[in-house]
């Protein structure tokens, strides 16, 4: 087994001489299996975990020690629990394992994922379920795209939308965005300020104040003329062009249904190229149905759990409730859609028993193209905090996965949203 890693008060990162690698699955603490250690990915990221000691295993694998002190030459420390949020493309499947006895609050909204040492290099709990290059970090070297930015602000400098992409790529680094100054793949345009649901790890807006949000929202509705100048410039000039309603950076896209519609017969008038998709959560069936006659060619829809109870506890929609997520499913899919949903996967959760038995039905239901494995960036004990008590087995996140591919081998299971001419390709 890797060896635990605990971090001092400075950041620096160690790994124990002794007490090895622990997992976290839901509320139990576990000893991960070899077959769900992979080296960590590149590109991935560290954390350290305040407030949160870390916990390891014996050698013999029997019993669990919290680390409280570490002695470090002639100094005593305390140790903080180390995390990795992973690149792109990778889904963990175990959470650090750290004690919570004595936090004070909630950790910021990313995703934690169990690592250890062995060796000389790091190990994740962690499995790879889509390896787009698109998504690459070494494909988004911010030193070119400031001079991209700068360039096209100056072209177009009153195009409200474009200026907040511009912000969205440079101090969040977000790939949606920076792809619209590539002029490439897929390229995010946000719409709407206004939000149907109060999810508890919405990364935009947080009015209860439990955590603090990772991205400013949009603050204004553009018009059309400011989303049809950036969408038809994208799919004109875009390799495996995609234009993507529904960002971090805002609310519910079909909160403005209308705007977006007479967006999308605009582009498609003056071109066929490229895929034009949204990101929703799939609340609102009547305004989704206009969207799709007048041009939107992909949806993905959010969740995170197909149980209604553990989906509201989590959305906590207003006016509208799961049955409606699932008749817009249906209503995409009935139109011709590329239909996915965004899962978004938290480990000891989705991958109980009754979880995994809810999602099957749905898939069943609705005749799903494709279900993409997102990780849930959230502090788990918030999460654990405010979804219902879990009742079935764990049966782990590799096995869900694999049970989700032998029960449905026509499913498409990755991460990422796909160009129309890959979905094409995949259909012949």
């Amino acid at each position: 087994m890797p060896k635990l890693v605990f971090a001092d008060s400075k950041g620096q990162i160690y790994d124990h001489p002794v007490l090895e690698m622990a997992g976290r699955s839901g509320d139990l603490f576990v000893r991960p299996s070899p077959e769900e250690l992979i080296p960590l990915p590149a590109g991935s990221r560290f954390f350290t975990l305040p407030e949160r000691q870390p916990i390891g295993w014996s050698r013999s694998g029997k019993s669990l020690r919290i680390l409280e002190t570490v002695r470090m030459g002639q100094k005593t420390v305390t140790p903080h629990a180390v995390a990795a949020f992973l690149s792109p493309g990778y889904v963990r499947t175990l959470l650090p394992a750290a004690s919570s006895e004595r936090i004070k609050s909630f950790l910021p909204l990313w995703a934690y994922t169990a690592i250890g040492w062995q060796d000389e290099r790091f190990y994740a709990a962690a499995t790879r379920v889509d390896d787009n290059p698109t998504w690459n970090p070494e494909n988004y070297n911010d030193r070119i795209l400031v001079e991209k930015v700068q360039d096209r602000l100056q072209t177009n400098p009153h195009n409200r939308l474009l200026h907040q992409v511009a912000h969205c790529a440079l101090k969040y680094h977000c790939f949606t965005a920076k792809n619209v100054f590539y002029q490439r793949w897929e390229a995010g345009i946000p719409t709407s300020p206004a939000c149907n649901a109060d999810c508890v790890g919405c990364i935009s807006l947080q009015p209860s104040r439990r955590v603090q949000a990772s991205h400013e929202r949009l603050d204004f509705v553009p018009t059309v003329e400011e989303i049809v100048d950036l969408g038809l410039s994208h799919l004109k000039e875009a390799e495996n062009g995609i234009i993507s309603f529904g960002q971090g950076c805002e609310g519910e896209p079909l909160m403005q249904a209308e705007l977006i519609a007479k967006a999308i017969s605009r582009i498609r008038q003056e071109t066929s190229r490229g895929t034009i998709h949204m990101n929703t959560n799939g609340s609102k069936p009547v305004p989704l149905r206009y969207l799709c006659e007048a041009g939107l060619e992909s949806i993905r829809v959010s969740l995170n759990s197909a149980n209604p109870p553990v989906y509201e506890s989590y959305y906590q929609p207003k006016n509208y409730s799961f049955k409606e997520v699932v008749e817009s499913i249906k209503i995409a899919r009935d139109y011709g859609l590329f239909v996915s949903i965004n899962l978004l996967t938290f480990p000891g959760v989705t991958d109980r028993e009754e979880e995994v038995e809810s999602l099957f039905r749905l898939i069943r239901e609705t005749r799903l193209d494709m279900v993409q494995i997102r990780n849930l960036n959230i502090d788990p004990d918030l999460y654990l905090q405010m979804i219902p008590g879990r009742k079935g087995k764990i049966i782990g996140i590799l096995n869900f996965l694999k049970n989700l591919k032998q029960e449905f081998p026509e499913l498409r299971i990755g991460c990422f949203t796909r160009p129309r001419e890959e979905i094409q390709e995949r259909i012949a």
